[in-house]
């Protein structure tokens, strides 16, 4: 079935011209079972990586690992307690928007790949709950329905390391350290929801990870406090290395069976896919309600095809905080990400990588270029000359904010975004470029 929307479209000439677009509607019940579907992939696919005994082993070493910035869950634990995690994750997450009257709409679907993503690497069955727990307690606080701060409780697991690390990083003894580590996690969600709320007018919308941004904030705010009483974070890096051919031919499968499911949601047909183009991405833009859910499929498998041909053209490697960080494009793909605006990001950080001290295919360097695409938003408003000069900035600036809250945000590079963000639209718009929303 199809439904006539009005909606207008900035012209080149900077004349707003409306158009007749056709969106095709799906039915709520449909978008749930099909997101659920991906889930149930991910979680089924842990098998065909690990015995189930490895599995559980495996999910026991994640939950126990402090979780900071960079910590491959593939390595901790192993590939199949990785994704059999991702998967878990990810339904609890549509659980939680279900059970709470949500629709799936293209917020939701970038959060519930989110969670997945960074459940790779961060995020597990301990480390969520007391920052979810958290914005409950806020919405209670407000009296309102608690489905109003789904976003902030689901995007703000972010902050799951702060937990893990307070609980298992610190030596403070096992079941003090557990019991502190839950009740800052229960403070950190509490305090999650008017800051991001406040937030969002620093970077005025171009920053898409609006919520990293303020969890960013959040953990640095923590960690002050934590090197206060001599507590510092060790430098992490653990990734997995040698699964590329596994990896791609697994990452293809999936994404396939995406566009494939897109393709008949859109009424059997890849129509309309150029128009969907012209949004700029910038905050709010629910492509599911702007283009409809099987043209937003479409985008997000073409977005992660686009995303894994990055990382192999430059020699990356194909592991759980990489895996993630397509999983986060995927997601943003029904939520302000499209393959026209997320480009010249990507084109920056790899410049920036040809005379900056970082290799492309080194993991920081692949990460800023995955993560980075949370600036899309100023490719699809300004232009791609300065969607690149963004991704150069970004590439820069990123390297060093993480420092701040000790490797306690996951979404670092959406607390990077926020800054350069605030810096570079009011200097873009000193020099008169064209300012606004495809979509307003």
């Amino acid at each position: 079935m199809e439904k006539s929307v009005e909606l207008k479209s900035h012209a080149k000439s900077s004349v707003f011209e409306k158009e007749q677009v056709y969106v095709v509607e799906t039915e709520e019940k449909v978008k749930y079972f099909i997101m659920t579907g991906f889930a149930i992939i991910l979680l089924l696919s842990s098998f065909l990586f690990s015995h189930p005994s490895e599995i559980v082993q495996g999910l026991l070493d994640i939950i126990v690992s402090p979780s900071i910035l960079v910590s491959d869950y593939m390595v901790i634990g192993n590939v199949g307690a990785s994704f059999f995690n991702a998967g878990i994750l990810m339904l609890i997450s549509i659980y939680l928007a279900y059970k709470n009257g949500v629709n799936m709409n293209g917020p939701i679907m970038a959060a519930a790949f989110t969670v997945a993503g960074f459940a790779l690497f961060g995020k597990n069955l301990f480390n969520i709950w007391p920052v979810i727990i958290g914005v409950y307690l806020r919405s209670l606080y407000a009296k309102e329905k608690f489905s109003k701060f789904i976003l902030p409780a689901l995007f703000g697991t972010a902050l799951g390391p702060l937990v893990s690390q307070v609980s298992f990083g610190y030596d403070l003894g096992q079941i003090p350290a557990i019991v502190l580590g839950c009740a800052i996690g229960v403070l950190a969600g509490f305090l999650l929801p008017p800051l991001a709320n406040h937030f969002i007018k620093f970077h005025q919308g171009f920053n898409l990870y609006n919520v990293g941004f303020t969890c960013g904030i959040v953990g640095m705010l923590f960690m002050a406090f934590f090197r206060s009483f001599d507590l510092e974070n060790p430098a992490t890096l653990i990734v997995a290395e040698g699964f590329n051919k596994t990896f791609t031919i697994y990452l293809s499968i999936f994404f396939g069976i995406m566009l494939i499911v897109g393709f008949f949601c859109n009424n059997r047909s890849f129509k309309r896919y150029s128009w969907a183009l012209k949004h700029s991405g910038r905050l709010v833009s629910d492509f599911v309600s702007l283009n409809g859910f099987g043209l937003s499929l479409i985008n997000m498998a073409l977005l992660g095809y686009l995303s894994m041909a990055y990382i192999l053209a430059v020699g990356g490697e194909l592991n759980g905080p990489i895996i993630g960080g397509i999983f986060t494009i995927v997601g943003f793909g029904a939520f302000g990400k499209h393959t026209k605006n997320v480009l010249p990001l990507l084109l920056g950080v790899y410049i920036a990588s040809l005379f900056q001290i970082w290799d492309a295919n080194s993991t920081g360097a692949l990460l800023a270029a995955l993560f980075g695409t949370t600036l899309a938003p100023i490719a699809g408003t300004y232009g791609w000359s300065f969607g690149i000069i963004a991704g150069i900035v970004h590439m820069s600036m990123v390297m060093n904010v993480g420092f701040l809250h000790g490797g306690m945000n996951l979404y670092n590079n959406g607390f990077s975004g926020g800054f350069v963000a605030a810096i570079l639209t009011p200097l873009f718009d000193s020099l008169n470029r064209f300012k606004g929303d495809a979509e307003s």
